[in-house]
């Protein structure tokens, strides 16, 4: 099930109770197509003083031949959509049937409305996945929504006096009649920070639900409620020895693929030229009975193009290797369409690269794939995290060697030339985590092309001091490490807005194609956010512990090689004539003239300025010149045709 929609209608004077018209909600699924292609499906309820309505766009995987539609229980009073997996669902379906609960779907996700059957909201403990439901409970009248521990799976919600509406993506939202329109001030925390604030989206009026964190609503009221969070350890596990701790990892980590590789359709993985990639279908080939169908970008300019190592890596699996080639006019031309999917801000061309590789999948008969996401919020593998360590222990020369070594970071994860006022972080942690200075170089660089009348308006907001505000300080940050302060920061900001969001699920629905993300298993996190730093980092080295459990199931380079972000080449490395006219036409057009956050003049300043900057400030430019595009392709395709 890859694509939810629903409304609740809430009992108030002069209003019926009435839920939204068939029409509507058809409209609204109509708007997730692309996530559920198989069939649509929706269930209404009617009792009590609430009014309910369910819907689902499917996309078949396991139960190939069940109906769309939500899972419902044995007398029907509790019924439920869904959106991802829930892994090891054939044991606990087993158990539950053992109890007497009857199913009448080969589905995964029917387990939900029997595990709440029995536990009730304390059901969220017992799965294991990817994912973001709701469930109506008509005997308690208690509608139940949640979303996964990471935010694998998208979940945005709007909520009126008389309405509730939620779905996967706010184009259902929209769809079924919420005004879109930006929501300026989140549009500004993610122009000076990157993101927006932890429930809030860039459009006006709906809300996402943070990760590990549940809706309810009943009597009458809506409650938001964390049921997880990361928990890094204050103390770290000593007890095991070395070669014990790297064996357990890889034995938990083989089983996260494992679950991973269940479906009734094939499945195929990504494969870059890293470890973390390299590590799943690694595992995957050893798991399989046939080669697995591996496939990555493959971009024309050194530095970038990673498609030789990965190549290597196929071979040395068994595995078959897929390159998508993706040239520079292909990232421009697909840019808008990719923005649309996502519902979010692009700093890098990659964003279309992984729209385009997700089309190619797709393309080829594919509608699961396993990716390497999370390895390195995982195990620490950002060279933004080294940097906190070096700058904390003054190692100098080690810190200007990793500078020089991750050029593709300069200007995202490492910071380049002036910064944004960044006191309230500094404050806050006494010390500022790398990756929170490169955002604020970024956030100058793209401020000195905002409007002046944009920025006034929005000028009491401390967009780093409200960032941290929002997060539980006492209890997630607080006698914590540098790196694990600074990867909690991460995880709920970079993973799951953009990460996770943007480039993940946006790229690969898109397409219908489901991401899975096997170092996202909990309970492999969960081992490892006890383990001592010096198993994720040693000396200069990342990801240590998963690079010895992995050693004999990967080459010797990927074994070798330090962590490489996926990155495509930026806009100005493009040849002059194709960058400046692609955007001075988008800085010249309709679209352009009526958003309200960029300056037509300082813009094109900085497209005359471009082919003289030094190499290292050019490179550094390219997130202001997506964020200008994929903002303009959000004016285009939702703001000025009212939602898209």
């Amino acid at each position: 099930m890859c694509g939810i929609f629903g409304a609740l209608s809430k009992s108030t004077a002069g209003n019926s109770g009435a839920v939204l018209p068939r029409d509507v909600v058809e409209r609204a699924l109509a708007a997730l197509h692309h996530r559920g292609p198989d069939g649509t499906g929706y269930r209404f309820s009617q009792k009590s003083e609430y009014s309910v309505v369910l819907g689902q766009a499917r996309l078949a995987i396991i139960g190939l031949d069940d109906a769309a539609g939500a899972m419902v229980n044995e007398d029907g009073s509790v019924f439920a959509v869904v959106n991802g997996e829930f892994y090891d669902f054939e044991r606990i379906r087993q158990e539950l049937q053992a109890e007497g609960h009857r199913f009448s779907t080969e589905c995964d996700s029917e387990i939900l409305v029997h595990l709440y059957e029995k536990y009730g909201l304390d059901c969220l403990s017992h799965l294991r996945g990817e994912f973001a439901f709701v469930l109506y409970d008509q005997n308690q009248n208690r509608l139940f929504a949640a979303r996964d521990r990471f935010g694998i799976k998208p979940f945005v919600y709007a909520e009126s006096a008389d309405k509730l509406l939620f779905a996967s993506e706010a184009k259902a939202l929209f769809a079924a009649g919420l005004p879109c329109e930006w929501d300026n001030e989140s549009f500004y925390y993610s122009s000076s920070i990157q993101y927006v604030l932890p429930d809030r989206t860039l459009f006006h009026s709906v809300r996402q639900l943070p990760p590990g964190h549940m809706l309810v609503f009943e009597n009458g009221h809506l409650r938001r409620q964390k049921y997880w969070d990361l928990d890094y350890s204050h103390d770290k596990n000593e007890s095991l020895s070395e070669k014990e701790m790297i064996e357990a990892y890889k034995n938990k980590l083989e089983e996260a693929v494992k679950l991973r590789l269940r479906a009734d359709t094939p499945v195929c993985c990504h494969l870059s030229g890293g470890l973390d990639s390299a590590s799943v279908v690694a595992l995957a080939a050893a798991l399989s009975s046939s080669p697995v169908q591996c496939y990555s970008v493959s971009f024309g300019e050194s530095g970038y193009d990673e498609s030789a190592v990965a190549s290597a890596m196929a071979t040395y699996a068994g595995a078959v290797f897929h390159p998508v080639e993706v040239s520079a006019g292909d990232l421009l031309t697909n840019l808008e369409d990719a923005v649309y999917f996502s519902e979010g801000l692009a700093i890098n061309g990659h964003l279309p690269a992984k729209y385009l590789l997700h089309r190619r999948i797709r393309e080829d008969g594919f509608k699961v794939t396993l990716t390497g996401e999370g390895a390195d919020e995982l195990l620490a593998g950002y060279a933004h995290l080294r940097e906190d360590i070096f700058e904390q222990e003054a190692r100098v020369e080690h810190h200007e060697s990793l500078r020089v070594s991750n050029k593709a970071s300069t200007g995202i994860m490492l910071r380049q030339g002036k910064s944004l006022p960044l006191e309230a972080v500094q404050k806050k942690l006494a010390y500022t985590p790398a990756f929170l200075q490169a955002k604020g170089t970024m956030g100058y660089k793209i401020h000195s092309v905002l409007d002046d009348s944009f920025v006034a308006e929005q000028a009491s907001l401390d967009c780093y001091g409200g960032m941290l505000e929002s997060f539980d300080y006492p209890g997630q940050l607080a006698g914590r490490s540098r790196v694990d302060q600074s990867l909690y920061l991460w995880t709920k900001t970079a993973l799951v807005n953009y990460i996770l969001r943007t480039l993940g699920d946006g790229t690969e629905m898109a397409s219908s194609v489901e991401g899975r993300v096997p170092f996202l298993d909990h309970k492999l996190f969960e081992f490892a956010r006890s383990l001592p730093l010096s198993m994720k980092i040693r000396e200069t080295t990342e990801k240590y512990i998963m690079r010895e459990a992995m050693r004999a199931m990967v080459t010797d380079e990927i074994y070798k090689r330090q962590k490489h972000p996926f990155v495509a080449p930026p806009v100005s490395n493009f040849s002059g004539a194709l960058a400046r006219e692609f955007l001075q036409d988008v800085v010249s057009g309709a679209d352009f003239d009526a958003q309200p956050f960029f300056s037509k003049n300082k813009i094109k300043k900085c497209l005359d300025r471009l082919a003289t900057m030094p190499e290292e400030e050019r490179l550094a430019m390219d997130p202001v010149f997506m964020t200008v595009l994929s903002a303009s392709a959000i004016q285009k395709r939702f703001i000025s045709a009212k939602g898209g």
